[in-house]
């Protein structure tokens, strides 16, 4: 199956896809404070760390299913990737404890490992402007986290915690048929396909992936510290004047809606402009704004949230990109699963530590914690190679 064959309606369901994935990994951080009153949890800082087997899991098995992807075959992946997260988070809502409820999100973060190393390999291939492409499905991905602190946000008000977690199930599980019907199948698994297009020397190819492995794994930390944070740092912030589930809901849509569109920039600017001083400048904005964001309540606070969470969103289409450029198709599921493990095995401590580390040191210093973060993101894309040694070195290993 390649992009020439795709026709929009798969396309869609891949975007989707990303949509729901970053959506259903986001249901319990907004929705922890109504789980732990259920639960009888007199704090919800003490139920974040339930969560943490779900991210560790988005992280390790990555690995096993962009190996699935590239040698089985992508479009199967996926379907798997629509009934089973769906399923998953229907065993969520059926939970009576915090320990069965960590076992469930754990089975329903491997599922939610699928979508990266395979749903987004199989939505840019053979496309002529894969950072326009990136950024319309990271768009996709973070209107998810959107529709996350909105539809939660509502359905914990109305009908329950449970809900939150059913709604969405049973839409990813109606996905999984209508890919199924819609989209074409593959003849050949990618890793069967043509010979290598893509060459790069064995010394810039090392260095490129430690760059993107290591980016991407402070790109993460701050990526969770923030999406599993904001609500909880919402109600802080705005103490006294919002109070209401359903509007802290719709204000952290709003932010992440905003936000999102950052990736659309992005995703342009990376099919024109050189990687590395595109990626430094919004690395440069996270460690102002998140420095700024700390000494700040109210709606001024809001204005700075908008603004670290657009530098957040923005720095994500950098590794996807990279990967486009410089890793041949055949291999792109097994590379991007373990550029993922490696990054959001280490990143998903941030999940674990988020309740004890805010019971401790406070949300000030959180912020504070993740403008550091964003210094280390500098230093590493520092040593990025540039444009022109990438080019110039494939060009030499070019046969």
């Amino acid at each position: 199956m390649t992009m020439a064959r795709m026709n929009r309606t798969p396309a869609f369901l891949l975007n989707f896809a990303h949509a729901l994935d970053h959506l259903f990994l986001l249901i319990f951080a907004t929705a922890v404070a109504a789980i732990a009153a259920d639960f009888g949890v007199a704090r919800w800082e003490d139920l974040m760390p339930y969560t943490t087997g779900a991210f560790v899991m988005f992280g390790l098995a990555s690995v096993p299913a962009g190996r699935w992807g590239d040698l089985w075959g992508r479009r199967r992946m996926m379907l798997i990737f629509f009934h089973g997260i769906g399923w998953s988070a229907i065993g969520v809502a059926l939970t009576q404890s915090p320990w069965q409820m960590g076992v469930a999100l754990t089975v329903l973060g491997a599922f939610s490992a699928i979508y990266h190393p395979v749903g987004i390999p199989l939505l840019v291939q053979n496309s002529p402007t894969p950072g326009r492409t990136i950024g319309i499905n990271g768009l996709a991905g973070n209107l998810g986290i959107a529709l996350a602190a909105l539809s939660t946000g509502l359905l914990v008000k109305y009908f329950g915690w449970r809900m939150a977690f059913v709604v969405p199930g049973l839409v990813s599980i109606a996905c999984g048929f209508w890919f199924a019907r819609c989209a074409p199948p593959e003849h050949a698994a990618p890793a069967r396909k043509a010979a290598t297009q893509v060459h790069l020397p064995r010394n810039l190819a090392i260095r490129t992936f430690v760059v993107m492995v290591a980016s991407a794994t402070t790109g993460s930390l701050l990526f969770n510290f923030t999406t599993n944070g904001n609500a909880q740092l919402m109600v802080e912030r705005l103490d006294g004047l919002v109070t209401d589930p359903a509007q802290l809901g719709f204000l952290l849509a709003g932010i992440y809606a905003v936000a999102s569109l950052a990736q659309l920039v992005v995703g342009r600017l990376l099919d024109k402009v050189a990687v590395k001083p595109l990626f430094l400048g919004i690395l440069a904005m996270q460690i102002v704004v998140f420095y700024a964001a700390a000494h700040t309540t109210g709606w001024l606070w809001y204005v700075a949230a908008i603004v670290y969470m657009v530098s957040v969103f923005a720095s994500i289409p950098f590794n996807e990109t990279m990967v486009v450029h410089y890793i041949d198709n055949s291999m792109r599921s097994r590379v991007s699963g373990v550029r993922i493990a490696v990054s959001f095995g280490i990143s998903s401590l941030a999940v674990y530590l988020l309740g004890p580390f805010i019971k401790a040191s406070g949300f000030t210093s959180l912020m504070l914690t993740m403008s550091a973060i964003a210094c280390v993101s500098a230093l590493i894309v520092l040593w990025l190679p540039t444009q022109a040694q990438l080019q110039a070195g494939a060009r030499q290993a070019a046969p």
